[in-house]
């Protein structure tokens, strides 16, 4: 039988991989993507639709970003002598990480994490590597991870810093351990910052092989993918090199700056997602048969009674609420779903759907 056309052109590790699926949340209480739930007063869209009103849809966008890449470096507390490159979300900074890196790189992270390092290493044709998390807690196996740098000599190591999907801080020794060892370069992924009161972005100066990376996803911009890495200038000026020119539209860049200039915006929003995930993360734990992790990102891991995971993401469903079934991707996360925190009345209608699902199924 003749191969079709895609199986004798691509590369078997395209192939092989599946299509990152999104699930379509119409009509549902949406509460699966680490979203922020909340969106502008009115007084502040329609300052941000008259800032676009300016935009000129006709020319291209500064290839530089230059007036965000400041504001970024200014908000985010970049000292001056460290470079910040811009992406389209988080991916394709990781992506353009990944394609700068030699044939047969290998490429190290933990396990459980961010999908999107093992699937495009993979799609890269890249060698990439995962050391399981310990099972009791989600921190890092730390003889397993010097083994493997040891071993595997990686030229690029993620960590996700809290991780996704267990929302946990590794230990800060231990990435300092890490750093140390590693030789190549070392991408803290600090995309749920604005929730966990912890940085790297301070060590930038004391680790040459150290990058920082973040989004405004979280934050609450979703909607604009707007994803930056800061890091030595020479390192930067190299991944510069293969960012495709105006890969940050004008809406982006101009919407970027507008909502970063508000300085009373987004706290607000943050304070109170920490509020409702500390409230929803002690009713949780309140339950027979569920095991919550403690999270400092805006999401919360949970474990389900045995071999009930599925069910009990199906019920919800039902009843009109989306979450996130990880227990396909078995090994530490069987059993395990995960909810974005969100409004007050869309974390009971959750918890509500939740009890009423474990009462038909215990």
């Amino acid at each position: 039988m003749q191969k079709s056309l895609s199986s004798r052109l691509f590369r078997p590790e395209v192939l092989a991989l599946s299509a990152y699926k999104v699930a379509d949340a119409t009509g549902f209480i949406k509460l699966d993507a680490m979203e922020n739930p909340y969106q502008w007063p009115e007084q502040i869209t329609a300052q941000w639709l008259q800032t676009l009103k300016n935009c000129a849809l006709n020319r291209y966008p500064d290839p530089a970003a230059s007036e965000l890449n400041a504001l970024l470096k200014r908000v985010n507390q970049i000292p001056d002598e460290f470079s910040v490159l811009l992406g389209n979300g988080s991916d394709e900074i990781i992506q353009l990480l990944l394609m700068a890196l030699p044939p047969e790189s290998h490429v190290l992270a933990p396990e459980p994490s961010f999908v999107m390092y093992k699937q495009i290493s993979v799609s890269l044709g890249l060698n990439y590597h995962s050391v399981p998390l310990q099972s009791n807690d989600f921190a890092l196996d730390m003889p397993a991870m010097l083994e493997a740098i040891k071993n595997l000599q990686p030229a690029i190591i993620f960590l996700a810093y809290p991780n996704n999907p267990t929302a946990n801080l590794f230990a800060v020794a231990d990435i300092k351990q890490i750093l140390d060892s590693a030789p190549g370069l070392v991408v803290i992924d600090e995309a749920y910052a604005p929730f966990a009161d912890a940085s790297f972005m301070g060590e930038l100066g004391n680790y040459a092989n150290l990058l920082v990376m973040r989004t405004l996803s979280k934050l609450g911009l979703a909607g604009l993918r707007l994803g930056f890495i800061a890091g030595h200038p020479e390192i930067i000026a190299q991944l510069d090199k293969i960012r495709l020119p105006y890969n940050i539209n004008v809406l982006t860049q101009a919407s970027s700056v507008f909502a970063l200039s508000q300085p009373d915006l987004f706290e607000p929003q943050t304070q109170a997602i920490c509020q409702q995930r500390s409230e929803l993360l002690v009713k949780l734990n309140q339950l027979d048969g569920i095991t919550a992790y403690s999270s400092a990102a805006n999401f919360i891991l949970f474990r389900t009674p045995t071999g009930l995971a599925d069910s009990i993401f199906a019920g919800l469903k039902q009843q009109g609420v989306l979450i996130k079934n990880l227990s396909p991707q078995a090994g530490l996360l069987s059993d395990c779903l995960r909810v974005t925190v969100g409004k007050p009345e869309e974390n009971q209608a959750f918890f509500n759907g939740l009890v009423q699902t474990l009462t038909t199924k215990q």
